[in-house]
């Protein structure tokens, strides 16, 4: 039974593909018996190779194996691709380089091509453009380039979003007011980069500072080198005189825990009325936008969505005493009692005094280096003040901030800001003691330092 079906398949194989090779055979033979009057003695040629090549594959598809020879099946493909290669050249591979040809040029000078004056490259009538030869930019370039197109923030955006945030202020404060009466919050304000002009790329973040005003007599201010936490950028406010003005004389004393006024207990107050006593769909509908609080955020935390802008407000409990301002940001652990001392206001009032008096270019280096820091992943925390407090730095050291030597100033900054970083100190341009770079991590200075390091040789990675 197993010879009549392999006798049937040779005869199917034979019967039905040999007569349709065959077909293909007749219809090759009348194309080449008509190519050289169609296609001309070249064309003719080129027909043939390929037809043979063709023809080959069919006889030895149509040739009787060898059932012996295990390797037949593989000679026929082998010589079938070679019969291919006829028709395609295939290119010599490259001599293998040797050690002392590295020294060569890898070209040789090509001769130039002689163009012939009866064969004209562009049509009659064009007009004759001629090529401008590419310029490169200096870095000078780049970075005002940089600075105008890239880091302007949109018109729309630097009005909107002051208006917008005024008036959720003021909803704000007559809502205090109604809630808290006995509470003296003084009237908010706004602060922030975007109203500073410092900020950059979007107008998508504002602070929105609330004033607590404290009765001088009866609080203190504590450094915080003097506490557990020994760190000089905290302070605590202590309640003095209790015995004279016992518990209650203050209507702050509610927020007290010990002796000392409490910001996290402050910042809980505020973050239950601003998530469940507050009706902000009605605000939102009065305003135009929708408004929802971040509930899950330790910070005082707004999302506004308008049509046009999409805003979020941070809102900071802000005491100011002793020529201090110290915002309720208590670090994170068990220690909730500590008000964070905030050199902002301090930090643009001096970069625009010094920029003043020498007209100067810092604002614009800061500009663009506060842009630098937030579109890089690895640059993100480094905006802001460290960036701020270097240029402070470099600014009193007698260096030319003029407009022309943006670049070298660029460039020094940079310099300093990978010198700093492998310290792993940046100390405060107000107060020493602090150092601005105690809550990275080490892998965070580590990675920051390896970017602008590469930066330093090539300042357009940034750009």
């Amino acid at each position: 039974m197993a010879a009549f079906w392999q006798q049937r398949g040779r005869r199917q194989e034979s019967g039905g593909l040999g007569s349709v090779l065959d077909g293909l055979g007749s219809v090759f033979d009348v194309l080449l018996a008509n190519a050289r009057l169609v296609l001309g003695v070249s064309g003719a040629a080129v027909l043939a190779i390929a037809t043979l090549a063709v023809k080959r594959l069919i006889d030895r598809a149509t040739s009787p194996r060898d059932e012996g020879d295990p390797k037949a099946e593989q000679k026929t493909l082998e010589e079938s691709w070679q019969d291919l290669a006829l028709i395609k050249t295939t290119p010599k591979p490259p001599k293998k380089q040797r050690r002392e040809d590295l020294s060569e040029p890898l070209l040789s000078p090509a001769r130039p091509l002689v163009p012939d004056p009866r064969i004209s490259s562009s049509p009659r009538g064009a007009p004759h453009i001629k090529s401008s030869p590419l310029r490169c930019l200096t870095l000078q370039e780049k970075l005002l380039s940089h600075h105008s197109s890239r880091l302007a923030v949109p018109e729309i955006q630097v009005s909107l979003v002051p208006q917008l945030a005024r008036s959720i202020s003021t909803q704000l404060q007559n809502f205090l007011r109604s809630k808290c009466p006995e509470l003296p919050f003084g009237r908010f304000f706004l602060s922030g980069a975007l109203l500073d002009g410092l900020e950059v790329l979007a107008a998508d973040h504002i602070n929105l500072m609330l004033p607590v005003v404290l009765d001088t007599g009866l609080w203190s201010l504590i450094p915080g080198e003097d506490t557990v936490v020994r760190n000089p950028q905290y302070w605590m406010i202590k309640r003095v005189d209790l015995g004279y003005f016992p518990r209650g004389s203050s209507p702050w004393d509610r927020f007290m825990v010990g002796r000392y006024l409490s910001s996290n207990v402050l910042n809980e107050t505020l973050h239950k009325m601003l998530v469940a006593s507050i009706n902000w769909p009605a605000i939102g509908g009065l305003l135009g936008c929708v408004i929802h609080p971040v509930v899950a955020s330790r910070e005082l935390k707004l999302e506004v969505k308008h049509d046009q802008v999409e805003l979020s407000i941070t809102l900071f409990p802000v005491v100011e005493m002793e020529g201090k301002v110290l915002l309720a940001v208590p670090p994170e652990g068990l220690v909730e009692n500590l008000w964070l001392e905030s050199f902002y206001r301090a930090e643009v009032l001096k970069v625009k005094e010094l920029d003043a008096g020498d007209s100067g270019a810092r604002q614009r280096c800061l500009r663009i280096l506060n842009g630098v820091c937030r579109s890089h992943p690895s640059l993100h925390k480094l905006g802001g003040s460290p960036v701020t407090h270097v240029i402070l730095h470099l600014g009193g050291t007698g260096s030319d901030w003029a407009e022309e030597s943006l670049a070298d100033r660029f460039q020094q900054v940079l310099e300093e800001l990978v010198a700093y970083l492998e310290k792993g100190v940046l100390p405060s341009y107000f107060n020493p003691k602090i150092n601005l770079f105690s809550k990275l991590l080490e892998e965070e200075i580590d990675e920051m330092g390896f970017v602008l390091y590469r930066a330093i040789s090539e300042p357009e990675l940034l750009l």
